[in-house]
């Protein structure tokens, strides 16, 4: 039985984990919950799941989560905290991880899973992002499971040989074909963008995610932001990585091979199906999405992206070749820039100028270890504060 933790059960990655996990209590027990600030979510998880520990974001928040967890007659441990996060994704009891906390936030406790040999399922970009050989060091170093979350990159996992090793011209592979939806400016006059509203910004036609996930994809950052995670999960150059339009969000990734076949993943646009594979790989479950009725679908649509649309896109692709610090760069750039969007401090098509600016002034350096990683991280976010404010 897999004893699992899950970083930031209540957002919607940890929500459709537990889901997949209730409807198999004979194969994964809940070791550790965790949440930042939504404490009565977090307590009803407590109450129905029965964790060893919960860990939240303050002092306060876990005095919150304490009184309700002994009023429900919950004996869940409660802790706070980054050091608890990290004791909770590396403790001994824990034999899986999903990590899925959004942003910078989820680095530390998801290379602690990793240097501790976990089985990890990555739901959270920023690991591979902002520190991709550093992870993938610790990967390699402890013998841990790496298994993708992102529907792209598990329907690239799934398209791959068995026993890939990272190597794609030694595979065979000539490209990796991510898909994307457009988001929901996709046929929308590009003029007409500088007057969106977040509110339009987080109405995805397609998934259902968080705020800042959701402004990413009417971007196209979060696209560009696995072009990154995919050059180091399946160790693919820039020019091996091409993204494919799709509006119908059916195809979730391709393979092309130098014999000319392409192998596609098709799915009903569901991330309890990812959640199930890794679950359960190499053995599949179920995950309570139903099969993909291709007749109701009737077509398929693909077209390449349009920088001019989705500059975010193509600054994600010069931060991968430039290398070193770069991608922390433009991730801690994006974040502040995507918060004062939702803030309605910013212009939706201001967020890329912005980011561009900081990565023109802020010197890229080779990533040596965690603590410069964090550094680069810092210096833009407080650029970005101080370009937005000024």
């Amino acid at each position: 039985m897999q004893s699992i933790t899950i970083l930031g059960a209540t957002g919607s990655i940890g929500v459709s984990t537990l889901d997949v996990v209730a409807r198999h209590p004979d194969r994964y027990r809940v070791f550790a919950l965790t949440a930042h600030s939504k404490i009565e979510a977090l307590a009803e998880q407590c109450r129905l799941f029965r964790p060893e520990v919960a860990v939240v974001g303050s002092a306060e928040a876990a005095q919150a989560l304490s009184v309700r967890l002994r009023g429900a007659g919950v004996a869940t441990q409660v802790s706070y905290g980054e050091a608890a996060l990290c004791e909770v994704a590396s403790a001994p009891a824990c034999t899986t991880v999903m990590a899925a906390i959004v942003g910078a936030a989820g680095l530390a406790p998801s290379i602690a899973a990793a240097r501790a040999g976990k089985k990890v399922l990555l739901a959270n970009k920023e690991a591979l992002v902002i520190s991709g050989q550093l992870f993938m060091d610790a990967i390699a170093g402890s013998g841990a499971t790496l298994l993708p979350i992102d529907s792209e990159h598990n329907a690239i996992f799934q398209c791959l040989p068995l026993g890939y090793q990272r190597d794609p011209v030694h595979h065979g592979i000539r490209k990796i074909l991510l898909t994307a939806s457009g988001g929901p400016f996709l046929d929308r006059d590009v003029a007409s963008l500088d007057h969106v509203t977040p509110e339009q910004a987080i109405a995805h036609p397609n998934w259902r995610m968080g705020r800042k996930i959701s402004v990413d994809s009417a971007t196209m950052m979060n696209k560009g932001l696995e072009v990154i995670e995919a050059h180091w999960l399946f160790g693919a150059t820039p020019e091996q990585i091409d993204v494919v339009i799709h509006p119908q969000s059916v195809i979730h990734s391709m393979v092309s091979y130098t014999d000319g076949s392409v192998l596609a993943q098709l799915g009903t646009p569901d991330m309890r199906t990812p959640i199930a594979h890794a679950l359960a790989y190499p053995d599949r479950i179920e995950s309570g999405v139903d099969s993909i009725d291709l007749a109701q679908v009737a077509h398929l649509d693909f077209r390449k992206p349009d920088y001019e649309r989705f500059p975010c896109l193509r600054l994600a692709f010069d931060a991968l070749r430039v290398g070193g610090s770069a991608a922390a760069v433009l991730n801690a750039a994006n974040e502040i820039a995507v918060d004062a969007f939702l803030d309605c401090r910013l212009g939706f098509r201001k967020i890329p100028g912005l980011i561009e600016t900081i990565m023109n002034r802020i010197p890229i350096e080779p990533v040596c270890d965690l603590d410069g990683v964090l550094a680069k991280d810092s210096a833009a976010r407080e650029m970005a504060r101080a370009m937005i404010d000024a």
